[in-house]
């Protein structure tokens, strides 16, 4: 893991780092030393890990919580080269949806390929950031909506160190096999008129959780109009879990 650049603002460190391939972004408490629990957070897709969205939420973890936050780019997204398999099967992709396919398989199909890639690389940099002293073998959450969801869930369910994950805008096409061995608290966002993911989906996906303590929190609105709100929930979800 080789720190590129480190910058501090409003008590929250920032540090970009690169780990092997994979570049990533860590945010701890200004001095922070010892153990602290530590946010995964996934980005969606089209987006990076420093998305003003991700941003946002990553200091409120660190400010409010005390936690520290950690965020990679996606393959293909942010400072990760294209890649042309991937540029294929979404122009593909899309020109089937043009001629009148269902759009949640394709997205499945896409998804499930990406999380080949993601789930052993974000347990490697999980692996690295824990041994850093600001940060430390602490409980784990995770973050992640939309594509943060799709290849978010199958690694909650590979991951033990996990033990809380807020969830969201994903579906049961995509992620049910894998929500079926997640047996975490989970906390899981639905937007009722969402147009890419159809509701049917979310809330089957939500049924396939197998954990004990789930919530769901569904909100009027399409698929990127998550109330602002949702983050205080986000915040006293993580505090009861991590903390």
């Amino acid at each position: 893991m080789r720190i590129i650049s480190e910058t501090s603002s409003d008590g929250v460190r920032e540090q970009l780092f690169v780990l092997g391939e994979v570049p990533g972004v860590l945010w701890t408490p200004e001095g922070a030393a010892g153990t602290r629990p530590l946010v995964f957070m996934g980005h969606g897709g089209g987006q990076h890990k420093k998305d003003p969205g991700i941003l946002a939420r990553a200091r409120r973890f660190v400010t409010d919580c005390g936690f520290a936050v950690v965020a990679v780019d996606v393959p293909a997204h942010g400072d990760r080269p294209k890649v042309e398999e991937y540029d294929r099967i979404v122009t593909e992709n899309r020109a089937r949806v043009e001629a009148g396919e269902d759009l949640a398989p394709l997205v499945a199909d896409f998804q499930a390929l990406v999380a080949r890639q993601t789930v052993p690389e974000w347990r490697t940099v999980l692996d690295a950031v824990q041994q850093l002293e600001s940060v430390g073998s602490g409980p784990v959450g995770y973050w992640g909506v939309s594509l943060g969801c799709g290849l978010g869930v199958p690694f909650v369910a590979a991951e033990p160190r996990v033990r809380a994950a807020v969830l969201g805008l994903g579906g049961a096409s995509a992620s049910a096999e894998s929500a079926a061995r997640v047996t975490v608290p989970v906390e899981f966002l639905v937007q009722w008129d969402d147009e890419r993911v159809p509701r049917v989906q979310s809330l089957a996906l939500f049924d396939a959780f197998a954990s004990a303590e789930k919530t769901l929190h569904a909100n009027p609105g399409k698929h990127g109009e998550i109330p602002a709100f949702e983050l205080e929930s986000t915040l006293g979800f993580f505090a009861r879990h991590l903390a």
